[in-house]
């Protein structure tokens, strides 16, 4: 009797393992056909309709609690399949686009926004701390290593950590006198920042003002140069593919900061500090300290992105790293979900794409843009995918 119980729990086992392996492929492998098909398609009718499916799946999970929370488990149960099947996907995906040149453009923006709401995540989703400078540093990252490149020859590779070095010192001179201030005066301080920042790189003459910097050269590897088109096994793919892969390896990047530091006494000084600051102080973490390498983090990858934006259009103007462009990117990690590293990217791919292909609607674009943002909030008021309980190990 015994060992027939246990054969028979063995095989429910198995039989739930088949089904979250199935699960796991489907939600992902139905994402992608969904993205594919979004980024590809021209008529707004269809548009419009696809984010009606979009709204009614996240009124599926919001009403069926037991649903999303078997999809979560799934995903963690099977994690590396999840995390190994992601990657092809990544790698595949340019092959899927028809060679169409303006949907890879979509694909690199949306990586480099990814990564700026990543970068973000670690100060308002992790811990709390309110940064409307974000944009900021993603224009120091850019400017950094575009005056290396046009002024001093540096070649991108070393202009890349240069630029990520520069916006982190930033960052710390940011967070540094930041720390005098709290909740509102803290966005207020951030603000002024941002706002500093683009006055400075509007009227600096080394700069080149409002006309910004032109002719910075496309990076080259092995002899490759980006501009050029990428052939892989004979397929031949347009050149934004050079810099999609690119962009992709500093979201991978961002993803493994992301879940290391999270899992981390940082990654708990930093939920401690959302939680409640005066606890936090009075356990003994060293609040300064931790405010300010959130500052300190975000500006380093911010810097990051910034660089592979300048290269990558060869031209960038203060206009490119205004305000607007800070609370996108707050947006976007607020959309998403806070401290889930999955909802910020999906939040900050969604919110790229909107804008674009909504251009249907002219001069109402961000009407309707703003309106969609409201609906996934109001199905979804803590975000696309909500921050989940922290799960301490045995």
């Amino acid at each position: 009797m015994a060992a027939s119980n246990h054969i028979e729990t063995a095989a429910a086992g198995a039989g739930t393992g088949a089904v979250g392996i199935a699960l796991v492929i489907a939600v992902e492998l139905i994402g992608a056909a969904f993205l594919r098909q979004f980024l590809l398609v021209e008529d707004w009718r269809i548009i419009v309709g696809m984010l009606g499916v979009f709204c009614a799946a996240l009124y599926v999970l919001q009403s069926r609690p037991a649903l999303e929370n078997r999809i979560a488990e799934a995903f963690s149960e099977h994690r590396r399949l999840a995390t190994l099947l992601g990657a092809v996907i990544v790698l595949m995906f340019p092959f899927v686009l028809e060679q169409s040149t303006y949907a890879l453009h979509l694909c690199v923006l949306s990586l480099l926004y990814a990564t700026l709401a990543l970068a973000l995540n670690f100060q308002l989703g992790s811990a709390n701390i309110p940064n409307f400078a974000t944009g900021a540093s993603y224009g120091i990252g850019a400017y950094a290593s575009a005056l290396l490149a046009v002024n001093l020859g540096v070649s991108f590779w070393l202009a890349l950590p240069v630029a990520g070095l520069v916006a982190t010192i930033f960052g710390f001179l940011l967070g540094l006198p930041s720390m005098r201030t709290r909740e509102s005066y803290l966005a207020l301080v951030t603000i002024a920042f941002g706002v500093v920042v683009h006055q400075l790189l509007n009227n600096l003459e080394f700069t080149g003002g409002p006309n910004g910097l032109v002719g910075i050269p496309a990076p080259e590897l092995f002899g490759h140069n980006f501009a050029s088109p990428l052939v892989v096994f004979g397929y031949s793919l347009p050149s934004q593919a050079n810099f999609y892969y690119l962009s992709a390896l500093l979201v991978l990047i961002a993803i493994l900061f992301a879940d290391r530091l999270h899992n981390s006494r940082v990654g708990l000084a930093w939920n401690a500090l959302r939680a409640d600051e005066l606890a936090a102080r009075c356990q003994g973490i060293n609040t300064t300290w931790y405010k300010v390498l959130a500052f300190a983090v975000d500006a380093f990858l911010a810097g990051f992105a910034g660089t592979i934006y300048a290269f990558y259009v060869g031209f960038i103007s203060p206009d490119n790293f205004t305000f607007l462009v800070s609370v996108t990117i707050m947006t976007m990690v607020i959309a998403g979900g806070m401290d889930n590293i999955l909802g910020v990217i999906v939040g900050a791919v969604l919110l790229t794409l909107l804008p674009e292909k909504l251009r249907a609607f002219s001069d109402y674009r961000i009407l309707f843009f703003g309106v969609t943002v409201i609906a996934f909030l109001m199905i979804r008021p803590q975000g696309i995918f909500p921050q989940r309980l922290r799960r301490y190990g045995g």
